[in-house]
């Protein structure tokens, strides 16, 4: 299977830990009138969710751990070099924070009249250079995402998902 259908399947394995938590909380408990005996048919009983339950666990540390490895194994070209993927997406994720940042001083004025007239705020830089600086490193954070996509499409895991997929 490849990266990007990891992902997915991680998600999807973490909303079926999510579903069976809960239906252990209701097989649980039965609420029954004082004189009523608690049935002996269940459709599925406690102890088949909890086995249920571990197996998912298992695999999705599994498949975690192989996701992991496949991160730091995986390369993907960048403007400054071929980074490991996992890197490559922590500059993604420093990039639109910079890209953010920039994009906020852009939209301050170059003098801005804080009490009345009688102080004035001045800018010590140019906004419309990081209004510039913004769109280009946004830009930058967009090939970067781009190629890790396209890198978690070619990077294969051995992973058996016949189970859930």
């Amino acid at each position: 299977m490849n990266l990007a259908d990891a992902l997915t399947l991680k998600q999807l394995l973490h909303e079926q830990i999510d579903t069976l938590t809960e239906e252990i909380e209701h097989v649980a408990f039965i609420s029954l009138e004082v004189n009523d005996s608690i049935p002996t048919i269940q459709s599925r009983s406690l102890q088949d969710i909890e086995m249920e339950l571990e197996h998912i666990r298992l695999d999705l540390r599994q498949l975690d751990r192989l996701i992991q490895e496949a991160n730091v194994q995986a390369v993907v070209e960048t403007h400054d070099g071929p980074l490991p993927l996992v890197e490559a997406i922590e500059l993604a994720i420093q990039l639109r924070v910079q890209a953010r940042l920039y994009e906020k001083l852009s939209l301050r004025p170059k003098k801005d009249y804080v009490h009345g007239v009688s102080v004035i705020k001045h800018a010590l830089y140019d906004p419309e250079l990081y209004r510039l600086k913004a769109r280009d490193i946004k830009k930058r954070a967009i090939r970067i995402e781009s190629a890790i996509q396209a890198v978690r499409y070619q990077t294969d895991i051995e992973f058996d998902a016949s189970r859930y997929m």
